[in-house]
């Protein structure tokens, strides 16, 4: 059991651990600063208003890095999706066309009305 307790406070055994440099005060006085580190654009109030604490800079820094990734990987999932929509539309228009039909597509159609070529 202790020897589990040493490997959880060793940083090389891979266990949680506690940042350089961080004190016991510094962490408990700082515990409510370091979890708005990671809500979200919040994260930007600990690493503004707490730069003389380690540990809520850690967890903001972190927190800032996990916004940064949340938002690309948003952006190529609703990138990913338009993408299955505009195939869709372009479906729906060549089985128009098949069909000799003049018939708008969802949102495009509105939009290319307004084109004067």
């Amino acid at each position: 059991m202790e020897e589990q307790m040493g490997q959880q406070n060793n940083p090389s055994a891979g266990g949680p651990e506690q940042s350089a440099g961080g004190s016991d005060k510094d962490v408990q006085d700082n515990k409510l600063w370091a979890f708005i580190g990671y809500l979200g654009i919040l994260c930007l109030i600990p690493l503004l208003a707490k730069r003389d604490s380690k540990f809520a800079q850690f967890h903001a820094k972190q927190g800032l890095i996990l916004l940064i990734a949340w938002f690309f990987v948003w952006i190529l999932v609703i990138g990913w999706l338009l993408g299955i929509i505009l195939f869709i539309f372009w479906i729906m228009a060549v089985i128009n066309v098949f069909s000799g039909k003049m018939k708008k597509l969802p949102v495009i159609g509105d939009i290319a009305e307004k084109i004067n070529i």
